[in-house]
């Protein structure tokens, strides 16, 4: 039986798409135990993984160093004795706890000069692993044997059928079937699509008997409120009134989800709602929603992808010339 640990990403997104990783590891050892170190955020989302037996927080900030925090980590989990690490981030901090709690075999790509911390280093060939999932899938296969099968698991998240329903009460949901709309991007505003599309989604799923919510964080409420401002008590501004795992439960029971390049479309996917994906500086091949049932809106510009937090040109026309009815075409009427 082997034992691992895995050092997890820093984007909720990234954090779903792990999942396929740690799916394939129980398909090549059902009896293996994974733990996932992460941001405190991502203990609630790693639990609704039945793959991972524990999410192990580690207390830094996005970009923080922490060497004597990850130090101080790594060596109080010396005696779970893990067989393996992977190391999915290729930052040189990342793969310190797993040196500091003296894991025998420590896996993760060349990146930042990581010679001694990790004793396996494989190249990362991104013209074969040219998906975010791909390259996580991969750290989990023999290096023989380095590339992700051809059918790549699908994040699956559990959904908690209780606190879905206590959310439906202390929110005041109504009955009807919903549409989330969710228009933030922490990346940054070259993902966003213009709030005003949103808000025309918005009324035009209204109109078709559809109840609205907007989900996302605290920072995103302001923009929620743009949204549904004046559409009546079947459209909700849900942004920073539920914690991510809310999330997870309200997107178990929506019938559609609109949303930008974001964590929450992964959330959306790994639940089986209906995705609809705008792209515009970021591309749909790179990191797409990992289910079949999705509907991806790309204009597909001369200047797209540019992978930019801000538009190098000013215009953020990928974002700004797709029309809301490109999105409202797809949301059947109601009887």
């Amino acid at each position: 039986m082997i034992k691992y640990l895995i050092v997890g990403p820093s984007w909720v997104g990234d954090m779903v798409m792990a999942q396929s990783l740690f799916i394939r590891l129980k398909e090549l050892e059902p009896n293996c135990i994974i733990d996932v170190i992460g941001p405190n955020w991502s203990v609630p989302i790693l639990a609704r993984m039945p793959e991972v037996r524990n999410a192990i927080s580690l207390p830094t900030g996005h970009g923080e160093w922490g060497i004597s925090t990850r130090r101080n980590l790594g060596k109080s989990l010396k005696s779970e004795k893990y067989d393996k690490s992977i190391t999915l981030p290729r930052s040189w901090k990342s793969a310190l706890v797993p040196f500091f709690a003296s894991i025998p075999h420590r896996i993760g790509f060349h990146g930042e000069q990581r010679y001694v911390l990790l004793n396996e280093r494989r190249k990362l060939d991104k013209s074969i692993l040219n998906q975010t999932v791909k390259r996580f899938v991969s750290l989990g296969e023999e290096q023989h044997n380095a590339y992700p099968p051809s059918v790549l698991p699908e994040p699956k998240l559990l959904v908690d059928s209780e606190n879905q329903s206590n959310l439906y009460k202390t929110l005041d949901l109504s009955s009807k079937p919903a549409i989330a709309l969710m228009a933030g991007a922490e990346f940054g505003p070259s993902k966003q699509w213009p709030i005003s599309h949103f808000r025309e989604v918005a009324k035009a799923s209204l109109q078709k008997g559809y109840q609205v919510w907007t989900l996302g964080g605290p920072k995103d409420s302001e923009d929620g409120d743009r949204i549904i401002e004046g559409l009546g008590d079947d459209a909700k501004n849900l942004c920073g009134k539920t914690k991510l795992v809310d999330a997870i439960d309200l997107l178990g029971s929506a019938e559609l989800a609109v949303s930008n390049d974001s964590g929450l479309m992964h959330v959306a996917a790994a639940v089986g709602t209906k995705v609809h994906g705008i792209y515009g500086s970021t591309s749909e091949l790179f990191t797409p929603p990992l289910t079949d049932n999705k509907v991806i809106h790309n204009l597909h510009l001369e200047c797209s992808p540019c992978f930019k937090r801000q538009c190098p040109l000013g215009h953020t026309n990928c974002q700004n010339q797709l029309p809301p009815s490109e999105v409202s075409q797809h949301i059947t009427l109601l009887n």
